[in-house]
């Protein structure tokens, strides 16, 4: 009877153990398998936000370069990037006044120059963004000193041709104003002169 019952007991205990084998195998591998491909499921989705949320911009780029045209490119590139994607420059490019890490904007227009041009030009332009003519007046009363071209500038007090074109120059050479104070940096710009001007520009 006592060898019956020890036989019993080591048989009920390789099934506790058979048992535990399976479980481990079997279960928990499907378990374990089910929680990492649910983990993959939430990072692609996490993924796939993350390229919905990304901005693209679009520019027109004109001059010296292979493939001129509307390019689109991710938000925050540079004039650089923006040349690459036009087929790089051409032989007679001149990018000594081009500030080639210079952030574009969507709808901003991009000239870049030839050694040929007589004028220096503005390279970076909104020809038809903020420039909108309503009802034969411009929609805004300020000039925008990141955005206008020499005759808008001109049209300061006390601007004329030559420090209008320093403006650009400075602009071109160096970014945008960040603010209008920064306009006293520009040659010829000093505490009187900027008091004439601050009514009237903004950026």
């Amino acid at each position: 009877m006592k060898f019956l019952k020890n036989i019993l007991v080591k048989i009920i205990t390789i099934l506790i153990i058979l048992l535990l084998i399976i479980y481990n195998f079997f279960i928990k591998k499907d378990k374990i398998e089910e929680f990492s491909y649910n983990d993959i499921l939430v990072e692609k989705e996490q993924e796939d936000i993350l390229i919905e949320e990304s901005i693209n911009i679009k520019v027109y780029v004109t001059g010296e370069v292979n493939n001129p045209g509307v390019i689109e490119l991710p938000e925050g590139s540079r004039i650089e990037d923006a040349i690459n994607l036009s087929g790089g420059i051409t032989n007679l490019a001149n990018l000594s006044e081009v500030n080639l890490a210079y952030s574009l904007e969507d709808g901003q227009k991009l000239y870049i120059p030839s050694i040929n041009d007589e004028a220096e030009t503005q390279y970076i332009s909104v020809e038809n963004g903020e420039k909108v003519i309503e009802n034969g007046k411009s929609n805004s009363s300020k000039v925008n000193i990141n955005r206008g071209d020499i005759n808008e500038l001109k049209n300061l007090p006390g601007v004329g041709e030559a420090l209008a074109q320093r403006i650009i120059t400075y602009r071109n050479e160096n970014g945008k104003f960040k603010n209008v104070e920064d306009l006293k940096n520009v040659s010829g710009i000093g505490e009187k002169k900027y008091d004439s001007l601050k009514e009237y520009i903004d950026v």
